[in-house]
């Protein structure tokens, strides 16, 4: 891995003798004490080769040190093998890593796993690979024994390249070999994956032969999928044939039989596919777009910078062209967003503008793809890197710009494992170390960082810059919201899950030339099971809650699934309690949304998105992709619905049942609640047709309704700012939550009594402890689960918590979340 120059280093004093590490092996735990020989030089973030036990491992120096810890004695301490690498992490990244282990309180290991590739340190081999030019021709003659057998090996090889495990084994004192080479430049020492024992392949469907309705051979079903494989440009891979067809395998092996396709393995690099883009130009823009890009390019520190926007009025516009003079200039910028699902439809425009410079870097990637996108980053050349909550880590150098498009979702937060770190919090500290500007993008921004960037917020120090986008490009009007009050409908004999005015709107849509999207927050069918002659509810096994009802279409056998731990079965014929026949079951999913379109309006084509029908490699574009093709009419989803999506010929907005979000125990619940609603209304008239907003509800009167309704960001937020501010809820106060879990329900209380009563003494009086209570889910994944909860000042020094659950068994895990966002 060939680190870029200008990565700064940590200057090292030259009578530093020791240096603490952290080894990268199981089991290891805390910092480690090793000599540093006089030949080398060790710097913080350096990636070292160190003994130990009865093997070579690899290691990462933390800080070096010049006085022996006392607890050790000289003849206890062994020395540092070699420097593998030298600054693979610059300075300012070292520092971020340092903080967010500190802030977090969660080992630095633990986190500099989180930032590095998976498996980068544990599965990758040290080389050493030689610098013809910069050896002289008689160059064996100048050499110890060692090095001239390392650099005669070298020579040897093809690529002029070894593992150091290799030369170890070939020639007697490797080490110091090796070390003389690389002190005369006439090799080097880097980091690589192990190389793939054979090329990656991948099946490919090419046509072959024009489909012809004349062939009493072809069923029509298979007559269709020849004609979309022709419109798609006849060659494919079979996953995206597949899933763009909606057919099977062995249909195409079928076709492939009868002369019209050709199926074959294909050898691919491990790089994510992407569709062939037409390139772009910079759009015209609104007067308020032109303010706030001419605002984002004069700033030349680490300001935060809120950038909000009304759906539809352009965001994304701004952030391109407040990259592009960036990238004149050398830099790189840092683009983040919420859901994987959404990284295809915004890289594909920055692809569009940008082309190669674009880099994708999230958990949806293959180990090989993650690492060789990483790679990519540390060249130092000036890109844009473009990926999910983990990105903020990116190892991009000259950063010029960091940027949270939908910044207010919850997904930015990493609930487990440790660290529990915000997306957004570390973007802010990146961009104080980097001193470059953070754009905060959102429609409907958190509570946090409106009140931060106002100056409102106990704990601001000074107040950030707000930029507006308050009307929609192209002048569009926002869409109307209609409240539709279930109770009414249920009055005058209207059973079904669509209201009248829903089905009004349906039954015109395919006339108006418009589309439709209906959200609904659950997947599945419907909520729970249970029986109607005893009341027996089907309860997952593994958990304290009820089985959903799945049922994918309506000829399949229904199933019954838990949406915590994955626990499935199949729906039994009678109760288990009483042996009745009458399960009934209740509430609504996507699924059963689906199928009332079918049975009313059969004319429709619908898609269901959400976790379920995406969970693929690459089913987020096929379906996206299928919609805005008009290859279906309605677009029915969860909540990845309302995540920036943007699809012009939507229309009509359906949603089926808002009161499943108001009514959650937790005191976010109507921040929440708003920010869905709004982000999901937001999605209809985006194009040049007016759009329409139809939210069903058993209870209008409810405040987030009503605000929804009128449309009015800041004044549901002064409403829940006072609310928050009467209550010491975040902004106005802050939280730490405790997490203890077991299998065994005995361990797990006694743990969490004991754990509250070690932490009482340690708080300030600015904190104040609750519990230690049963989880409101006691038991999810066969472990019991207790809450500690701490809750203080804004301006309260957090109380020591690393290392809490090191006194208990192995089967008793405790977790602490800083800052968290769910308490359940």
């Amino acid at each position: 891995m060939d680190i870029p120059p200008g990565q700064q280093r940590k200057n090292i004093a030259v009578t530093t003798t020791w240096v603490e590490v952290l080894v990268d092996c199981p089991g290891a735990q805390g910092l480690y004490t090793y000599q540093v020989p006089p030949e080398l030089t060790v710097a913080a973030g350096d990636i070292l080769s160190v003994p130990f036990g009865k093997q070579q491992v690899g290691a990462i120096a933390v800080r070096p040190i010049t006085t022996l810890p006392s607890t050790l004695t000289l003849d206890q301490v062994r020395p540092v093998a070699a420097v593998v690498n030298s600054g693979l992490f610059s300075s300012t990244y070292w520092h971020l890593l340092e903080q967010v282990a500190d802030y977090y309180q969660t080992p630095l290991m633990q986190v500099i796993r989180t930032a590095l590739p998976p498996g980068l340190l544990a599965r990758s081999q040290r080389r050493i690979r030689l610098i013809p030019d910069a050896m002289p021709p008689e160059a064996l003659q100048f050499l110890s024994p060692s090095a001239a057998c390392v650099l005669t090996a070298l020579q040897q090889s093809a690529e002029g390249d070894y593992t150091w495990q290799h030369l170890q084994r070939q020639c007697r004192g490797a080490s110091r070999g090796i070390h003389d080479l690389i002190q005369r430049g006439w090799a080097e020492s880097y980091i690589a994956l192990p190389t793939p024992p054979r090329p990656k392949q991948r099946q490919a469907v090419t046509l072959v032969a024009e489909p012809s309705r004349e062939d009493d051979t072809l069923t029509p079903r298979q007559l269709e999928v020849l004609h979309l494989l022709q419109r798609q440009g006849g060659d494919l891979w079979l996953q995206d044939a597949l899933q763009l067809c909606r057919t099977t395998s062995a249909t195409l092996r079928s076709l492939a039989a009868k002369g019209y396709l050709m199926l074959e393995a294909r050898e691919v690099l491990r790089q994510p596919q992407q569709p062939t883009l037409t390139a772009d130009r910079p759009k015209a823009v609104t007067p308020h777009q032109a303010t706030a890009i001419a605002a984002i390019a004069a700033l030349t520190d680490s300001r935060t910078v809120l950038l909000h926007g009304v759906t539809g009025s352009g965001k994304t516009e701004v952030y391109l062209q407040a990259i592009a003079p960036l990238l004149g200039q050398g830099k790189s910028a840092l683009v983040l967003v919420p859901e994987i699902g959404l990284t295809p439809q915004l890289t594909d425009r920055f692809r569009r503008r940008f082309g190669d410079r674009v880099c994708v870097y999230h958990s949806g990637l293959s180990e090989g793809e993650r690492y060789d996108a990483w790679r990519q980053m540390l060249t130092g050349k000036p890109q844009v890197a473009i990926g999910t909550r983990s990105a903020v880590f990116a190892p991009l150098s000259s950063l010029g710009l960091i940027i949270l498009d939908e910044e207010h979702d919850s997904s930015f937060k990493q609930d487990q494992p440790a660290p529990c770190y915000h997306a957004r919090t570390v973007a802010q500290w990146r961009a104080t170390l980097e001193g470059c500007p953070l754009i905060l993008g959102s429609a409907t921004p958190s509570l946090e960082t409106w009140a931060a960037i106002h100056g409102t917020a106990p704990q601001s120090a000074s107040p950030g810059l707000y930029l507006s986008l308050p009307e929609r490009i192209h002048a569009q009007p926002p869409p109307p919201i209609q409240i539709i009050d279930m109770r009414e409908e249920l009055r005058r004999g209207n059973r079904s899950i669509l209201s009248t005015a829903l089905q009004t709107a349906l039954s015109t849509l395919k006339t108006d030339g418009g589309q439709a999207i209906l959200f609904i927050h659950r997947r599945g069918h419907s909520s729970f099971v249970s029986c109607r002659a005893c009341g027996h509810v089907m309860m997952c096994p593994h958990c304290d809650v009820s089985l959903s009802h799945h049922l994918p279409h309506a000829s399949a056998r229904p199933t019954l699934r838990c949406h915590y731990c994955g626990y499935g079965q199949a729906q039994p014929d009678t109760c288990p309690a009483c042996q009745s026949p009458y399960l009934k079951h209740f509430g609504s999913g996507t699924q059963r949304v689906i199928q009332t379109l079918e049975e009313q309006f059969p004319d429709l084509r619908s898609l269901r998105f959400d976790s379920d029908t995406t969970r693929t490699k690459g089913a987020h574009r096929a379906l996206l992709t299928r919609f805005a093709q008009g290859e279906a009419d309605v677009l029915v989803g969860t909540q990845m619905l309302t995540k920036g999506l943007d699809l012009p010929q939507v229309t009509l907005v359906g949603v089926i049942a808002a009161d499943g979000l108001l009514y959650m125990a937790d005191y976010r619940a109507s921040e929440r609640a708003f920010q869905v609603l709004t982000q999901v209304a937001g999605r209809a008239g985006r194009g040049h047709q007016p759009g329409q907003v139809i939210l069903q509800t058993y209870t209008p009167e409810h405040p987030v309704i009503t605000a929804v309704k009128a449309q009015s960001v800041t004044d549901f937020i002064d409403l829940e700012l006072s609310q928050r501010e009467a209550l010491r809820y975040p902004p106005s106060g802050r939280l730490v939550l405790v997490r203890v879990t077991s299998p065994d329900p005995n361990a797990v209380e006694q743990a969490a009594t004991d754990l509250a009563e070690t932490l009482a003494p340690r708080l300030s009086e600015q904190w104040e402890l609750l519990g230690p209570a049963p989880a409101p889910i006691l038991r999810v994944a066969r472990r019991y689960r207790w809450h500690i909860l701490l809750k203080g000042d804004c301006a309260a020094p957090l109380p020591p918590l690393l290392g809490l659950g090191d006194r208990y068994p192995n089967h008793v895990s405790v977790t602490v979340d800083i800052d968290p966002l769910h308490l359940t």
